[in-house]
């Protein structure tokens, strides 16, 4: 197996582990993973975590969850529908010729310092 095989299954699994745990996984995993060890572009990156996710990769994860009574359904089909058109509008700024890999790097690095900051200061 290649080394860029291994690195992508090893994003993947962080990815999906962090994901099972936090609910978290695309954007704030796999993104700065692609980016930051294995070299891609920005854009190439958050495009590539987009097309990871087109399947239902929560499936799973979702199904414990519910098993255990830790899903709210009508919650979560609101916030897929939010989800869809969401990121439809972000794939279309973020693919704007104005806005380089640099400032998508710049853009969501402040977006995680401030989530980040959020959740550390929170009482």
């Amino acid at each position: 197996m290649s080394n860029i095989v291994v690195q992508m299954l090893l994003i993947g699994l962080v990815a999906g582990v962090a994901g099972g745990m936090f609910g978290i996984g695309g954007g704030a995993i796999m993104v700065p993973a692609m980016v930051l060890f294995v070299g891609l572009d920005q854009k190439f990156a958050t495009g590539t975590s987009i097309a990871a996710q087109i399947l239902p990769i929560g499936i799973l994860g979702a199904a414990v969850y519910y098993r255990n009574g830790n899903i709210n359904i009508k919650y979560a089909v609101i916030i897929a529908l939010g989800l869809v058109v969401g990121n439809l509008f972000g794939a279309l700024f973020a693919n704007q010729p104005f806005i380089s890999s640099e400032v998508m790097k710049k853009l969501y690095g402040l977006f995680l310092l401030l989530l980040g900051l959020r959740y550390l200061l929170e009482r």
